[in-house]
């Protein structure tokens, strides 16, 4: 692809790096930034930086947060005996857009890849484990939900997290299987996925 301008080169280099968005795409998006206001671009350039530099992640659960404790675990209206284990924040957000589940959550991070190099000590099972013996606020889960991919990965982790788990007293369960196999929760229907938090079942390790 020919530029006009090394600028442009530039700026349609960098914003094609986004997942899903292809030279052509960035060009659009290019050419659309230079015909709005200066101050679109400032805006959004500020916005960028600040998502950067500001971001903080909940020492709780490890979901995106404003500060120390996000909104979700210092919420009086969640229930804290339940704890949704997700691989990662589009999870979060794609479980709560079902209105179906109104527990705390805890997110991964990642999943457990030995093809990858991802081991346990990769991901953040140890703070779930440590969350499970000393409960914030003092309320012990009752139930942990596993809602993983459908994957060898994720059936790894579930596995690994299961056994850790097996000398406490607290319920492990993982959502039903009516996301597809190989699947991505944040790609799935928000009908299906919440279909699946309802209909949750018991996991086991053996």
């Amino acid at each position: 692809m020919n530029f006009p301008s090394k600028l442009i080169e530039e700026a349609v280099t960098e914003i094609s790096r986004l997942p899903g968005i292809g030279k052509k795409t960035a060009l659009r998006l290019t050419l659309h930034l230079l015909k709005q206001p200066k101050s679109s671009s400032q805006t959004l350039a500020s916005a960028i930086l600040d998502l950067r530099e500001k971001t903080r992640y909940c020492k709780i659960c490890h979901n995106i947060s404003d500060a120390e404790v996000c909104s979700v675990c210092e919420s009086p209206k969640r229930d804290n005996a339940l704890i949704c284990v997700v691989e990662d924040l589009p999870d979060v957000i794609a479980i709560e857009n079902t209105s179906q589940y109104n527990g705390l959550y805890h997110v991964l991070g990642g999943v457990i890849s030995p093809l990858k190099g991802i081991g346990p000590e990769d991901v953040h099972l140890e703070s779930l484990i440590h969350r499970v013996k000393h409960p914030y606020k003092g309320v012990k889960p009752e139930e942990i939900i596993l809602a993983l991919p459908a994957t060898m990965e994720g059936d790894t982790t579930a596995f690994y997290l299961t056994r850790k788990l097996k000398d406490e007293i607290v319920k492990v369960s993982t959502i039903a299987r009516g996301i597809p196999v190989g699947s991505e929760l944040e790609f799935t229907d928000e009908v299906t996925l919440g279909r699946s938090i309802i209909t949750r079942i018991n996991y086991s390790a053996e």
